[in-house]
């Protein structure tokens, strides 16, 4: 235990300073920076067998094709991907199932709720909970994609939950396993007492770290003027293999590798370990920042003697585990683990039999002495012949083929073996990767058999959920200190105040179902909700509809059904059908009516060509007039024009009559419409 010459009390001062290093003095800072490294280089040691196993899990999920020399060089080579099947079998069930939607977090309300504002409350936390993580936060789903692809590979990943004052929103990075180095057998992520995170730094990040006042000043310090000197131990050089690169000369542009250890340390002089989290810089044990690890004062626990009891730690990390490990570790196992002794035996076995092939087809042999052929290597083409010196039956003699024997049948059925038990542990079989069991299989045989090759998802997309669960809290609690006092969010403009994250934190959970793990079976149970609701008093069927359109991931389901108090309700269909005949009714009397205008307008047609017929034979008359008798048939016509017109005019008014009430009749209708809207 390190006597330190400074004191650093558990005081309100302390807990809101940005950096604690200007209160300890060069001999703690060194001493301190050389018990940060002294603990990494401890845990990283216990954990050496488990970085090896993920090391070489990763080469074979990436299929690395490493140096080959046996049984002769240049021989075959071929990395079959096992683990990478199975990796992207897990990651297309697991990515959609775990974010369905816009909607990824809920929160759960207690208690009676006479007026809905338990409702509306748990309502807002979980809108705008999935705003932060979805829109707010732009990696936060790229990164969570990434930790589905990663976790199945290597067993674990981290989630890093934490209120970035520099860009003034919560944070929750991905921190892969290699990067969080912590004792191997620690009981848990909560109970381990040192984790130490590796963080690559580049030089413009340390400055503006610096100038802010986060990290003390390191502008003069010799390792921060000098080309920094990346670690580069083991599982670096292996990264750098599978990248397909050497590792780059040191420049101006290196990161540097900062430690950021989160440790119990006795600053006080009390003989009780307080929170910190100190951070240094690992090539050179710089330390650059010590600041505590709890956030308020209400987490300390003091007796009557106003002792420190005990202090509750903030938690920043989150496990998203695969397989629990069986011997006690920290770190799950995944794919990489359980398939990888398979999977180099495949990849043997499968090698074997295509060198056995190369054998086979090229091999050579033995020459005798009564062959008289010139050295050297022949080739031949088609229907090519080549001469030499020797009879046929010399040839016959002394030319002795290599003993090859073709590919064994007894490899390529233990091939097929490992590749079938290989797809068992990982739910890989040909139901669960889209292809035809076979014709006449019953759809109730394919939807067991889908089922059971889904229970290995089962456990894990639990263990998942839980993690997410746990992420959500650290968001919430983190909401519940640095939110504003109010807060308008998302395109609709909704409203958040802090005050609503004052509840209890484990309310809040993913809104993915853990016992669903596709879409399929989520709409089926949604499907089977209402038709039970249907038939069964006492559901609300307002919220079993709205859990179908969210099961069945309907895209603006919120407009298609905005709820039947929205609304108007149907009508009785007695009442739609005597509607419905009233309007058949009307819509016979408007054609009766239309029908009726149609001839008074026909009729109105035919007197004026009768007009104007008479009128041309009146013209005609007139200009072969002669004596009384002519002058008697004009007034004749005169009076026969005259008399059409007038029946004309009866006719137009008529027409007009009747249109302008079938106008009005319209007009009256539409509005009728328009009211019951």
């Amino acid at each position: 235990m390190i006597e330190f010459e400074h004191r650093i009390p558990i005081n309100e001062a302390t807990l809101k300073a940005p950096n604690l290093v200007d209160k300890l003095s060069e001999r703690d800072l060194n001493a301190l920076g050389n018990m940060v490294w002294e603990g990494y280089d401890t845990d990283k040691f216990s954990r050496n067998k488990w970085e090896r196993r993920t090391q070489t899990a990763m080469d074979l999920a990436m299929q690395i094709q490493k140096d080959k020399n046996f049984p002769w060089p240049g021989c075959s080579n071929v990395a079959f991907p096992l683990i990478t099947i199975a990796t992207l079998q897990f990651h297309s069930r697991a990515y959609p199932a775990m974010i369905p939607g816009r909607d990824i977090a809920r929160y759960r309300s207690v208690g009676p709720d006479p007026d809905g504002k338990l409702a509306d409350r748990a309502s807002r936390i979980g809108s705008h909970m999935s705003y932060q993580l979805l829109e707010e936060s732009q990696s936060w789903e790229e990164q969570h994609d990434r930790m589905l692809i990663n976790v199945p590979i290597v067993g674990c990943a981290f989630k890093k939950t934490y209120y970035s004052g520099a860009k003034g929103t919560n944070e929750s990075e991905l921190v892969m396993a290699q990067d969080l180095v912590m004792d191997y057998f620690a009981k848990s992520v909560e109970d381990c007492a040192r984790k130490t995170h590796i963080i690559p730094m580049y030089r413009n990040e340390i400055y503006e770290k610096v100038r802010s006042g986060i990290y003390r000043d390191v502008l003069d310090k010799t390792w921060y003027k000098a080309p920094a000197t990346p670690l580069m131990d083991t599982a670096t050089s292996r990264i750098d293999d599978r990248a397909g690169k050497t590792p780059p000369k040191t420049d101006s542009d290196t990161p540097f590798t900062m430690l950021e250890q989160h440790v119990n340390i006795d600053f006080d002089g009390d003989g009780y370990k307080e929170p910190y989290i100190v951070t240094i810089e690992a090539t050179s044990k710089c330390v650059v920042r010590v600041v505590t690890r709890f956030d308020r004062m209400k987490d300390v626990t003091y007796n009557s003697y106003k002792q420190i009891v005990r202090i509750k730690a903030t938690e920043y990390f989150t496990k998203y585990g695969f397989i629990p490990s069986p011997d006690g570790g920290i770190y799950d196992m995944g794919f990489g683990v359980l398939l990888g002794p398979l999977n180099e035996s495949t990849n043997s076995i499968l090698n074997q039999l295509v060198d056995a092939g190369t054998m086979s087809v090229t091999a050579g042999g033995f020459l005798g002495r009564g062959a008289k052929i010139r050295g050297g290597t022949y080739t031949f083409a088609p229907l090519e012949w080549k001469r030499v010196d020797s009879t046929g039956e010399d040839l016959h003699k002394s030319i002795y083929p290599l003993p090859v024997r073709e590919p064994s049948m007894v490899l390529f059925q233990l091939l097929n073996l490992l590749i079938s038990y290989t797809n068992r542990i990982s739910g890989s079989t040909d139901t669960m990767v889209g292809e035809n069991p076979g014709q006449n299989t019953p759809a109730s045989n394919v939807n067991t058999m889908v089922e059971q090759g889904e229970k290995i998802y089962s456990a894990i997309f639990k263990r998942l959920w839980r993690s997410c669960k746990e992420e959500f809290k650290k968001v919430y609690i983190v909401n519940s200190i640095y939110l504003p006092d109010s807060t308008i969010f998302g395109e609709e403009g909704k409203k958040i105040l802090r005050e609503d994250y004052l509840g209890d934190p484990a309310r809040v959970s993913p809104v993915a179902d853990p016992n669903a793990i596709s879409k399929s079976q989520r709409v089926q149970e949604a499907m089977m909700i209402k038709q039970i609701a249907m038939t069964t008093p006492g559901y609300d069927l307002q919220a079993v509809e709205r859990n179908f359109l969210k099961a069945a991931n309907v895209e603006g389901w919120e407009a298609l059904y905005p709820g039947p108090d929205k609304v108007q309700p149907l009508k009785n269909p007695k009442v739609q059908i005597e509607e419905m005949k009233l309007e058949a009714k009307k819509m016979d009397m408007k054609l009766r009516e239309q029908m009726f205008v149609q001839e008074l307008m026909e009729q109105r047609r035919l007197n004026a060509a009768k007009i104007l017929q008479l009128e041309a034979q009146a013209a005609k008359l007139m200009e072969e007039a002669g004596g009384v008798q002519a002058g008697q048939k004009l007034a004749a016509f005169d009076a026969a024009i005259g008399a059409m017109k007038v029946h004309n005019e009866m006719l137009k008014t008529k027409a007009d009559t009747m249109l302008k009430a079938m106008e009005l009749d319209q007009n009256a209708s539409d509005r009728q419409t328009a009211d019951g809207k």
